[in-house]
């Protein structure tokens, strides 16, 4: 699980290049991430090399959906302000 959560992370943050529809990706890989990263991360009969790949997807994550959350907000008040403009 922490493996594979790492790899959603890891193309969520890649995802973040991406233009056009790569923030929504990013956003959403990171929250994939963030909850299989948790359930790698919560089990304690596991390897300490999985559970600290959960770990840092969890923070993978969370740097995904935090540079992808504003993307999102930008478009929208961007969005909001065109009528204005024409």
């Amino acid at each position: 699980m922490g493996y594979l959560a790492l790899l959603l992370a890891a193309a969520g943050v890649a995802a973040i290049a991406v233009a056009g529809v790569g923030k929504y990706v990013a956003m959403g890989l990171g929250i994939m991430a963030i909850g299989v990263g948790i359930v790698g991360y919560r089990r304690a009969a596991g390897p300490a090399g999985r559970r600290l790949a959960g770990a840092a997807a969890v923070a993978l994550g969370l740097v995904a959906f935090g540079l992808g959350g504003p993307q999102v907000g930008l478009t929208l008040v961007v969005l909001d302000r065109l009528p204005h403009l024409l």
